[in-house]
């Protein structure tokens, strides 16, 4: 059976002086069930923090996961997220892909500016953000 997964990338510019971006690869992909794939996000700027969100078709955005340290590696289910040492690129990877893991992924980073840290609060909603997306 053909998964079809999507992937959107977040990236949060506070008051619109921000020009942080985030890339993400791949785009669009296909793939079978049972087979793994790894999701990639990455910027040429720090974030102090990455988020992963998983949304279905006609839901809300559901919260996967939080990495707040660079090296940081966190496993939930078949789903291992890892922060990258310099911050700056986060990955999701989804072992044995299962139907119910169809959807869209969210990866959103944090902006510090003066001292404060804007996190990101509904993804899906927020004019803030500004999306590309990735099929799977």
């Amino acid at each position: 059976m053909l998964l079809k997964l999507s992937v959107l990338l977040l990236w949060n510019q506070v008051a619109r002086l921000s020009t942080q971006q985030l890339e993400q690869n791949p785009q669009f992909v296909g793939i079978q069930e049972g087979q793994d794939l790894t999701m990639y996000c990455n910027s040429s700027s720090t974030f102090p923090q990455f988020y992963w969100y998983r949304q279905e078709p006609r839901e809300g955005p559901v919260f996967l996961m939080t990495l707040v340290k660079g090296g940081e590696v966190k496993e939930q289910k078949r789903m291992t997220a890892k922060f990258g040492e310099a911050r700056k690129e986060s990955s999701l990877s989804i072992i044995r892909a299962q139907p119910g893991d169809a959807g869209f992924y969210f990866c959103a980073g944090t902006h510090c500016s003066w001292g404060c840290c804007y996190l990101p609060q509904n993804p899906a909603a927020a004019d803030s953000y500004h999306s590309a997306s990735t099929s799977l």
